[in-house]
């Protein structure tokens, strides 16, 4: 692997806006610079991207122009009308409606400073689409396939893909449904994965390194940071906060043990991500279930502004809240979880808790999963361990975990783990993996009942447009059910997480703001640093990311019309 440069040396100094993190943090340094701002990006790690390099790198702004470019149909009152609907009185209604105010000037703003092209990623549903004002077609959009190599000799500094493909290839999320379904869809899913094969072989034939999703949107803004001669500083945290009377004016910074001061003239924006390795923080304000650290999220992501923010006056919001996602359970103590996204939506497949019967809507979207799960444990009644059960064809027909390709066994190290277990029979499999026999027999009996009628009577799999998006097309009536049969599997399932997202409460222009609604004058949070925007839900696929995106380019143009 290539030596990773020494870092720019940190030093007193004075800018007009001081950024810290480089998630989309990236995306306020490139419209701070298009105002014509003096800007600093400090970056806690050795590596450039954040959570964003890690994620699938999509964003998501109803009636955004890229959607309208590529045929949409959608407006911005549907927009408002949807996430007012599925926000509720979690989130104050200035914050969001000022994403909706500014997204279309923030992707454009992105395709102006940033060698970026983006694609509707047509079909992929909100999360909850049957709300007035979702959209079952989509808002989600993606960047194309990104070279990393147009970062010259920072290509070294920014932060790698959390997996790597058997062979180089730029997977787009539009291209993983179908990867997915290759033994059932083989019309449609081969040459999708022969195109993105020759992409990412044939560009290394010709020195280019192609990527996507995360890779590609959080490459491209560092690309263009790097052309608009952006300074990041790397390996350097974030220490205090400078103030003056009840204004921010600056932070001290820490690289190698050395302290330095950076001035500012219009602000410090905390981008820096949540805490989501913090496990003393994510107990007391989550659950104290959360025993181990299971985060997706970048290893930097700790939670160091938090006190820092309060310290100076602002009000924290939203701390027991994060981005869940069901996962695989890891094989070792030291393991990372492995994500279940379309696992749970395709047929001849069901999950049970400890006491091995279903206890929601497997399809349903992966922060709503998790919050159910932690809603049990607050009323007291524990889901305990999660399985996901499986038959033989479902084994056969699709990809699994991200790396188990069809007719392929589980790994061995899952059952020496005891993350996995194989049966012949649901009163077998209920002995190998610990539930009650007659409970896992008459669950099976009842899901196999509801799944040969195609209707899901007990928890509605497949009524939704968002279910039936990671479904198997070729299984009717309900593209999410089917009976079980033959050799049994279960494997063990874990909640993780993409990241927390409670922080630094904001109002409308990015600004912190102390309990009675106050700017705290000079600081700026965004992005899972800040209070989630859409309170206690997920609207769509890339919410994550386009709050921090948006509300990026809301605070550079706060800050350049605002006097120092």
């Amino acid at each position: 692997m290539t030596e990773i440069p020494a870092p720019v040396q940190a030093k007193d100094w004075t800018v007009d806006l001081l950024v810290v993190g480089s998630g989309t943090g990236l995306a306020t340094a490139l419209a701070a610079r298009e105002r014509g701002l003096d800007v600093l990006v400090v970056e806690k790690t050795k590596y450039v991207g954040g959570s964003t390099a890690r994620s699938g790198g999509a964003y998501w702004i109803p009636a955004n122009p890229v959607l309208l470019r590529d045929g949409g149909i959608d407006t911005h009152e549907r927009g408002l009308t949807y996430i007012g609907n599925v926000v509720g009185d979690t989130s104050p209604q200035p914050r969001w409606e000022a994403f909706m105010r500014h997204g279309d000037e923030t992707i454009r703003m992105l395709e102006r400073t940033t060698p970026l092209t983006f694609f509707w990623a047509e079909g992929y549903s909100d999360y909850h689409p049957e709300t007035p004002g979702g959209d079952a077609a989509g808002r989600s959009c993606e960047p194309k396939p990104f070279d990393l190599r147009e970062l010259g000799d920072q290509r070294p500094r920014f932060r790698p893909a959390t997996m790597e493909a058997p062979v180089p290839m730029p997977v787009t999320g539009a291209d993983y449904k179908w990867m997915n379904l290759m033994m059932k869809t083989p019309l449609k899913s081969i040459p999708k994965i022969v195109r993105r094969v020759i992409q990412g072989m044939g560009g290394l034939a010709i020195k280019r390194e192609y990527s996507a999703g995360g890779q590609a949107i959080a490459g491209g803004m560092y690309a263009g940071v790097i052309n608009a001669g952006i300074p990041v500083w790397t390996e350097a945290s974030l220490k205090r906060l400078v103030t003056e009377g009840d204004a921010v004016v600056g932070a001290v910074i820490e690289q190698g043990g050395r302290e330095v001061i950076v001035t500012t003239r219009k602000g410090v924006v905390l981008a820096a991500g949540g805490f989501d390795h913090n496990m003393e923080l994510r107990q007391r304000y989550q659950s104290e279930s959360l025993k181990r650290d299971l985060s997706l999220g970048a290893e930097g992501n700790t939670g160091d502004t938090l006190a820092m923010a309060e310290e100076v006056g602002a009000e924290l919001a939203n701390l027991d809240q994060a981005w869940w996602f069901p996962a695989v359970h890891p094989s070792t103590p030291d393991g990372a979880p492995a994500i279940l996204l379309a696992e749970r939506s395709l047929p001849g497949s069901l999950i049970v808790d400890k006491s091995g019967r279903r206890f929601l809507n497997e399809s349903t979207d992966y922060m709503s999963f998790g919050q159910k799960v932690l809603e049990r444990e607050k009323a007291g009644d524990p889901v305990g361990d999660i399985w996901l059960i499986f038959d033989q064809e479902y084994r056969n027909s699709y990809v699994f975990a991200g790396g188990v390709f069809p007719r392929q066994p589980l790994p061995q190290a899952w059952y020496d783990a005891g993350i996995a277990a194989k049966a012949s029979s649901p009163a077998e499999l209920a002995s190998a993996i610990g539930v009650d026999r007659k409970a896992l027999e008459e669950t099976v009996e009842r899901f196999n009942l509801l799944a040969g009628a195609g209707v899901d009577e007990d928890f509605q799999r497949g009524n939704s447009a968002y279910d039936r998006y990671y479904g198997d097309p070729t299984q009717t009536p309900n593209p999410n059910l089917r009976p079980l049969s033959g050799k049994l599997y279960a494997v063990k399932m874990v909640v993780s997480d993409l990241g927390t997202c409670g922080g630094v409460m904001t109002d409308e222009h990015g600004r912190a703001v102390t309990s009675s609604g106050e700017p705290v004058k000079g600081l700026y949070a965004q992005g899972n640093a800040a209070a989630n925007v859409f309170g206690h839900s997920y609207p769509g696929a890339g919410a994550t990311i386009s709050q921090g995106l948006v509300y990026g380019y809301i605070i550079a143009k706060h800050a350049a019309e605002t006097t120092a």
